[in-house]
């Protein structure tokens, strides 16, 4: 099993990191390498406790779904997005948040397990590994520059 522990300090209020992080709109803007786009389940808005959503998107060349639930969720602490349907054998990804004298730290935790067996994590080992860090630290920078900037205020459904 791969994990990657990513941590993000960002100069903005618990509530709107949180928000941004679990909103399928902003989602949408913070991949523009892999053009994701919703096409079933939640397709806009705050994904909250429960619901899904499937993503199409180009990794590795590939286009992809990847259909993921929402099974746990604290506002503004913490969710959990776990995929139901995709390229991985398994993959959950945990999003934490904790403010500070208005810094919020965010970390995502994510495990996943490549299907194919000892092929997998031969691929996971060369390359798999690094491409999903850079993926969720390219996401996290995004995410970053609009949630201390006024650009969270174009996305849909953020109010703080």
């Amino acid at each position: 099993m791969a994990y990657i522990e990513l941590n993000t300090a960002i100069k903005a209020p618990i509530q709107r990191v949180f928000d941004l992080s679990r909103s399928i709109d902003f989602h949408q803007i913070s991949t523009p390498g892999t053009k994701e786009s919703a096409i079933a389940g939640r397709m806009e808005g705050l994904i909250q406790k429960g619901e899904t959503v499937t993503w199409r998107a180009r990794h590795l060349g590939f286009v992809q779904k990847l259909t993921t639930i929402i099974p746990e969720m604290e506002v503004p602490h913490y969710f959990c997005d776990e995929m139901q349907k995709g390229a991985f054998r398994s993959m959950r990804h945990e999003h934490h948040y904790e403010e500070v004298n208005g810094v919020t730290t965010m970390t995502d935790r994510m495990t996943f397990i490549s299907p194919l067996g000892c092929l997998g994590k031969l691929f996971n080992s060369l390359y798999l590994h690094a491409y999903m860090r850079r993926f969720l630290e390219k996401r996290a920078l995004i995410l970053k520059e609009w949630a201390e900037s006024d650009r969270w205020r174009e996305v849909p459904g953020i109010l703080s």
